[in-house]
């Protein structure tokens, strides 16, 4: 079977560029003895920078660029010119990329918008040439400031989907069937568990122009938060839904232990998850009548709105638009600083590793510094001079 084109996270090293080493240069013309000291400044090393592109979906286009490295400032030269800056590199992705440091876990940043632009690593400042070091007393100086060393890291970027609608339900609850009816979406639909391999997305539509974005997670089994199945994987993708639409098959032995079950997976993945707005839809209800439906009413959870509901027949599709956009609009719904806090939480590093393990992710980065970049500077301290410059 051909690999999925569908990558929610990729391991990558990056590297700023080092500023660019001020000149030392003395002038020299014809007429003009003791010239004195012109070096130029040193050019600014490249930045990495992370910018949103809404024509992104995945992170395909980085599996295999997996070292993004700034272009390097110039030195300084004579007559005070200040070198050439090193070269930005912007990294295109998808809105919803988080950004954590691999080796910490610790979140980094977000990229939510379109055209948003994040400067993940700066590049190291240039050097100042040796006309800022004459004084009175020293009106020669022979020496100039390095440029600032680079930064480098190796960062996880990790797709969270963006949706209005978590689908949440064991495999073959009718998720993808739902989301195929409620939207253009053309999810793979079979009659085998697991038939959903990869998220999709699909936006709903409503009355009056008004739409919502409705997210299919390929389906949850017990111990998913503990990596069975292929819940472990996606279940990222429900942390930025503002809601939650829990499904189970109306031809369940017990529907409420099935959903609870669902809920204590998400417990045990993030519990801050338990904070989101649920509703529970019953599925394939055609097969029930309205005497069976009455009998199943008083088995169901409490304190949560539930539909009966059928995709096939289109039974409850109305009502189920009406309730999820109700649920939406409720004030307590939109706290999006709630939603983002569940999604910056910092990365567990046991789950990362074993992901990282499973897609053959792991890589080894070594970095020899060039030779030119050691060289006498009279016992020149750069961070001390730094600071008494006041740059």
């Amino acid at each position: 079977m051909a690999e999925s084109n569908f990558v929610d996270y990729v391991k990558i090293y990056c590297r700023s560029g080092k500023g660019g080493r001020g000149s030392t240069h003395m002038r020299r013309a014809k007429y003009v003895p003791n010239g004195g000291p012109d070096g130029g400044d040193g050019g600014r090393g490249g930045h990495i920078i992370l910018r949103g592109n809404r024509n992104y979906w995945t992170l395909l286009h980085l599996r295999y660029d997996r070292h993004i490295m700034a272009g390097h400032g110039e030195s300084g030269s004579k007559s005070c010119s200040t070198g050439k800056d090193g070269a930005d590199k912007v990294i295109e992705v998808p809105c919803g990329t988080v950004v954590y440091n691999a080796e910490t876990g610790e979140y980094l940043c977000d990229v939510t918008e379109h055209g948003q632009e994040v400067i993940l690593l700066k590049g190291g400042r240039g050097g100042q040439g040796n006309t800022h070091f004459k004084t009175a007393t020293r009106q020669a100086p022979r020496f100039a400031q390095p440029g600032e060393p680079m930064q480098e890291m190796t960062v996880i970027m990790e797709l969270k989907l963006l949706a209005d609608v978590g689908l949440v339900g064991f495999p073959n609850a009718g998720k993808s069937t739902l989301l195929a009816a409620l939207s253009s979406a053309k999810p793979k639909i079979a009659n085998y568990p697991f038939t959903t391999m990869e998220p999709n997305l699909g936006i709903v539509s409503y009355r009056e122009g008004r739409s919502f974005v409705m997210a299919d997670i390929p389906g949850i089994i017990e111990g998913a938060s503990q990596g069975r199945g292929l819940g472990l994987r996606f279940l990222r993708h429900i942390e930025r839904n503002s809601l939650l639409l829990f499904m189970v098959p109306a031809d369940s032995d017990d529907i409420r232990k099935e959903y609870e079950i669902l809920l204590n997976e998400l417990k045990n993945f993030n519990p801050e998850m338990l904070d989101k707005q649920r509703v529970l839809a019953v599925t394939k209800c055609d097969m029930l009548d309205q005497e069976l439906m009455d009998e199943i009413k008083p088995t169901l959870p409490e304190n949560i709105p539930h539909i009966f509901l059928s995709a096939i027949s289109g039974m409850g599709v109305s009502v189920l638009k009406d309730v999820l956009w109700e649920e939406l609009n409720k004030e307590s719904n939109r706290m999006e600083s709630k939603v983002e806090s569940i999604a910056h939480r910092a990365k567990d590093l046991g789950h990362l590793q074993q992901e990282l393990k499973e897609e053959g992710e792991d890589i080894t980065i070594e970095y020899v510094e060039d030779e030119d970049d050691i060289e006498d500077l009279e016992d020149f301290e750069y961070e001390e001079d730094w600071e008494e410059d006041g740059k």
